[in-house]
């Protein structure tokens, strides 16, 4: 077994045991953490497996919360097996116009034109009755799927959340062994040599572009389903910044640098709003968030992921210098 693979194992063994000891507020913060992952995970596949900075996946994780809201039954609980799927598709179908206007173009005018589509959507919620403009909209029952899942039982929704984690861990590790994988790891690295090797690069990027905005509806839909209310700020940039965040903070390029980054990213963040550590100074928690990811960036290139890297390779120069004083010494 590879050490990454103990890690992953590890991490998700620690999730599922989490419940047994942790209260309510902790089942509620941990929920909320791994819907993060998963929406961390589907811009992980954009810019760590493809190389395309979106700053506008906020778009698909809003899509997704509005779908799980505005398709549910006002007078019952919708069934999860419809739901779930039409919420992940209504996100993929936007996804798959976007991919295929924003993809013809590169570098900071992909990165603004994803944004541009972003606030598109964010606009349309905000300032029409269809999403509850500012109000937002609230959720009245939550999905279930019979008697087995009743997602409004936090519990259920725990290890539904986590059982999803899992999955769309588990999905993007395969997708990116795959020869779908590999071909966007070519683009990655050199899109030209690539398409020079007889790949038609488009439809790859497409197609990652679309199951990224699919992955991230997944995850709005979650959301939608926890809080049981979404508003226009869930289609915000701010939120397409802070996933980003995320997956540099965790380490770009690695799965399960989404999964720490996310992690860090909440845990930080309720580690500076903490009233009872920082007192007064707590309302002031987002200069203290910032410069702690701007020490982490600066002093840690390869984000958290690259930490036991970092520190082998620092013990080693120690020890090689070391060796070459004695040699030194002894001549």
């Amino acid at each position: 077994m590879t050490p990454r693979l103990a890690f992953v194992i590890a991490a998700f063994g620690l999730l599922a045991l989490f419940p047994l000891v942790a209260g309510s507020f902790g089942i509620d913060l941990v929920t909320k953490i791994m819907v993060y992952a998963i929406f961390a995970l589907s811009l992980e596949l954009l810019v760590g497996g493809t190389g395309l900075v979106c700053f506008g996946q906020a778009a698909f994780f809003g899509i997704g919360a509005y779908a799980a809201v505005l398709l549910s039954p006002q007078s019952e609980s919708a069934s999860l097996l419809w739901l779930l799927p039409a919420s992940v598709l209504a996100a993929a179908v936007y996804a798959l116009a976007v991919g295929a206007l924003s993809l013809r173009t590169k570098g900071v005018y992909f990165i603004m034109v994803t944004l541009a589509f972003a606030q598109m959507a964010y606009y349309v919620v905000h300032d029409t009755p269809l999403g509850g403009g500012t109000d937002g909209i609230y959720l009245t029952s939550k999905p279930v799927l019979g008697t087995l899942v009743d997602l409004d039982k936090p519990l259920v929704l725990y290890a539904f959340t986590l059982a999803t984690l899992a999955g769309v861990f588990g999905f993007l590790a395969l997708l990116g062994r795959s020869r779908f994988g590999r071909v966007l790891a070519g683009i990655r690295v050199n899109e030209q040599r690539t398409r020079a090797t007889g790949y038609a690069t488009f439809p790859y990027k497409l197609a990652a572009f679309t199951i990224s905005g699919g992955i991230a509806g997944l995850a709005g839909f979650l959301f939608a389903v926890k809080d049981g209310y979404v508003n226009p700020e869930l289609m915000s940039w701010h939120l397409s910044g802070s996933v980003l965040i995320m997956i540099i903070l965790g380490g770009i390029g690695h799965l399960r640098g989404a999964l720490i980054g996310a992690f860090a990213f909440a845990l930080l963040q309720e580690f500076f709003k903490s009233e009872a550590i920082f007192g007064a100074f707590a309302k002031h928690w987002t200069l203290g968030l910032g410069l702690t990811i701007i020490a982490s960036v600066a002093l840690l290139p390869r984000g958290l992921v690259g930490v036991p890297a970092q520190v082998t390779e620092r013990l080693m120069g120690r020890t090689s210098r070391r060796a070459e004083t004695a040699a030194e010494a002894e001549s």
